[in-house]
C-alpha cells in the first residue's frame, strides 16, 4: 500500500510556481530557488528544495556502529568529580591536566574499562609516561600533536598497548579561531597526512600509522552543517586511506563547539549543546563531550557536568539517537551538503599541501580563517546571525557569574558580552530614552525592537508613554536623566511627528536622537533598522553617554 496514493503528485515546477506567488506578494519578482538560498561561510550553497536528483553519485562510507561513547573533560584534578561521572553514565575521560595531577585524579579508575584521552601539550610525554605506569590494560589516547613527541608514543603504542592510540589530530583550535566547516576539514585532513608521513618513515605500516590516529571536531548547534561535516570527515579519511594502500574507519570524536558557548544567559547553551550532541551521534562520532552549560564561565560546577552527561544519556537512552545507523543517510539534502563539503574540504586540503604541508602553510591557514572569522563577526554585529541571550532576547536583569576563566576561544557573543559587561561596571545602568510616539499600537513593535537591541549591550531603556505632544514626550526625557533618545512609531506618524519631537528633544538636552525605522527627518542623527550593524549603534551610544570603552 502506498502511502501517498491519494495525494496528487507534484513536481519541483509545481513548488517554483507557489513559492512565486509568495515572493510577488512580498515585492520579489525572482527565480524562487535562487531568492530563497542562503550562502555559507565556506561558499557551499544550502538551497530550499532538494529532491532525489540532489543526490550525489558518491556517497562516503556509513559508520559501522550504533551509539557513542560518552566522553566528559576535566581540566581540574578532582578525583571525586571523575568517579561520580563514570558512576552516573560517563564511559570515557578526556584529561586536560598537569602529569603530577594523573595519578591521583584517576585513583580508584579502572583503566581497563574506561579509556583515557590525555590533553597535556608539551608535557605530553610526560603524562604518557604516567598515565601508562598505571596499568597494562590502558585504553584511550595518549592525546599526542605534531611534534609532541608522537612518533615515539606511537611505535609504543602500536608495538606494546593494544587498545591505545597515541596521536589525536584536533580540529578544535581551527574552528575555535573563527574556522568555517570545510577549513576545519581541510586543516585536519592535512594533520593527518602529516602524521601519517612521520609515522611510516619511522617504520611503521600504513595500517599501524592509520591505527594510531583519532580526530576530533567541533559539533555546533547547526545540526544539520553538523552531521554533514563529521560525514564528510569520514568520506575524506577513506579516501586517504586508500591512496596510501590502507583501509578502516576514522575515529572521530565531537566536541560541542566552545566558540558557540555564551557567558551571559548561559543556561542558553544547555539547548545549543544538546542540539550539537544530537547532530553529532547522527552524523557518526564515536565519541562526543558535552561541554557543561557553564564552560565559558570557567571550571565547571557539579550540577552543570550532571546536566551534561545527562544530556547525551537522555539523547542515547530515552530517544534512542544511537539506535540506527547512519539514520541521515539518503537525506538528499544531507547527502548533497555531505558531498560538496568533501569536495571543497578536499580542494583546500590540496592548497595547503601545494605549499609544502600543514606547517609549511600556517601562514595561508591564519589568513584564510581570519577572513571567515572576519565575516562571522560581521554578520554578528548586524544580527544576520542571532545569538540567543545575548544579541537577541538579552535579560536586562541578568546578575553576571564571575570565575576565573582560563584560554581564550574567539566566542560569537563576546562582543557583546564585554559590552554587557561595561554596562555592569558603572554605578548606575545607563539608560537611553525611547520616545513612544502615539498610540500603544502604533509605536510597540518599533520600541520593542529598539529595546531589544540596546539591551543587548546591556543599557537600560526608559519610555516616555503613548503620545505625541513634543513638550511632553521632552519634559519626560529631561526627567528621566538620559542623555541619548531613540524615536519609536509609525512611518505615518513619523510624517507628521518625527521633526518637532526630535528638536524638542534636543531642546532639552539630548545628545543624540536615534529613529527606529526608515525616513530622514530634521533633529534625527541615525537610524536603527533590522540588519544596521547593532554593535556599532551600541559603542556609539556608550560614547555618547560619556562612558569610557
Amino acid at each position: 500500500m502506498r502511502l501517498a496514493a491519494d495525494f496528487p503528485s507534484t513536481t519541483r515546477d509545481d513548488w517554483r510556481a507557489l513559492a512565486l506567488g509568495v515572493l510577488r506578494r512580498s515585492g520579489v519578482d525572482a527565480d524562487p530557488e535562487a531568492a530563497l538560498a542562503t550562502d555559507t561561510y565556506d561558499g557551499v550553497r544550502l538551497a530550499p528544495l532538494y529532491d532525489a536528483g540532489d543526490l550525489p553519485e558518491l556517497r562516503g562510507p556509513r559508520p559501522a556502529h550504533r551509539g557513542w561513547d560518552v566522553r566528559q573533560r576535566h581540566a581540574v584534578p578532582d578525583n571525586e568529580a571523575v568517579l561520580a561521572d563514570l558512576e552516573n553514565g560517563v564511559t570515557s575521560l578526556w584529561l586536560a591536566l598537569a602529569p603530577r595531577d594523573l595519578e591521583r585524579t584517576l585513583r580508584g579508575v579502572h583503566l581497563d574499562l574506561a579509556p583515557v584521552v590525555l590533553e597535556a601539550g608539551e608535557r605530553t610525554a610526560e603524562a604518557a609516561a604516567v598515565l601508562l605506569s598505571l596499568g597494562a590494560g590502558v585504553r584511550g589516547n595518549l592525546g599526542a600533536g605534531l611534534g609532541d613527541h608522537a612518533v615515539a608514543l606511537a611505535r609504543r603504542c602500536a608495538a606494546e598497548h593494544e587498545g591505545l592510540r597515541a596521536i589525536v589530530v584536533d580540529g578544535l583550535p581551527y574552528h575555535d579561531a573563527g574556522g568555517a566547516d570545510v577549513q576545519e576539514l581541510g586543516c585536519t585532513l592535512a594533520v593527518g597526512v602529516a602524521h601519517l608521513r612521520a609515522l611510516t618513515a619511522a617504520g611503521l605500516s600504513v595500517e599501524q600509522a592509520l591505527g594510531q590516529l583519532e580526530f576530533r571536531y567541533a559539533a555546533t548547534a547547526d545540526q544539520f552543517a553538523t552531521i554533514a561535516k563529521l560525514r564528510a570527515a569520514r568520506l575524506l579519511w577513506a579516501r586517504v586511506a586508500e591512496v596510501c594502500g590502507g583501509a578502516g574507519e576514522q575515529v572521530q570524536h565531537a566536541v560541542t563547539s566552545s566558540a558557540m558557548m555564551t557567558a551571559r544567559d548561559p543556561h542558553v547553551n544547555l539547548l545549543r549543546t544538546t542540539l550539537a550532541c544530537f547532530a553529532a551521534g547522527v552524523g557518526g562520532a564515536d565519541a562526543v563531550t558535552v561541554q557543561p552549560f557553564d564552560a565559558a564561565l570557567g571550571a565547571p560546577d557539579g550540577l552543570a557536568r550532571r546536566l551534561a552527561r545527562n544530556t547525551q544519556a537522555l539523547l542515547l537512552e530515552e530517544a534512542g539517537v544511537g539506535q540506527v545507523a547512519d539514520p541521515a543517510g539518503g537525506s538528499w539534502y544531507v547527502e548533497r551538503l555531505t558531498a560538496e563539503l568533501a569536495e571543497r574540504a578536499w580542494s583546500w586540503f590540496q592548497e595547503i599541501e601545494a605549499v609544502g604541508g600543514i606547517l609549511a602553510a600556517s601562514g595561508l591557514v591564519s589568513a584564510r580563517i581570519a577572513a571567515t572569522r572576519a565575516r562571522r563577526e560581521d554578520d554578528i554585529a548586524h544580527r544576520r546571525l542571532p545569538i540567543t541571550g545575548v544579541s537577541e532576547f538579552p535579560n536586562p536583569g541578568e546578575r553576571p557569574v564571575r570565575r576565573p576563566a582560563g584560554g581564550r576561544v574567539e566566542r560569537y557573543a563576546r562582543p557583546y558580552e564585554e559590552l554587557r559587561d561595561l554596562a555592569d561596571a558603572q554605578p548606575e545602568r545607563p539608560a537611553v530614552f525611547l520616545a513612544t510616539i502615539g498610540p500603544v499600537a502604533a509605536h510597540t513593535a518599533r520600541a520593542a525592537f529598539a529595546a531589544n537591541l540596546f539591551h543587548a549591550g546591556g543599557l537600560r531603556t526608559l519610555t516616555s508613554g503613548p503620545g505625541t505632544d513634543p513638550e511632553a514626550i521632552a519634559s519626560a526625557f529631561a526627567a528621566s536623566g538620559a542623555a541619548v533618545a531613540c524615536l519609536c512609531s509609525s512611518d505615518q506618524l513619523y510624517a507628521e511627528h518625527a521633526t518637532p519631537v526630535a528638536q524638542a528633544l534636543r531642546r532639552a538636552g539630548a545628545r543624540k536622537v536615534w529613529l527606529a525605522g526608515k525616513g530622514t527627518h530634521e533633529g534625527v542623527d541615525a537610524r536603527l533598522y533590522a540588519g544596521c550593524d547593532a554593535l556599532e549603534v551600541l559603542r556609539t551610544t556608550f560614547d555618547d553617554l560619556g562612558v569610557a570603552r
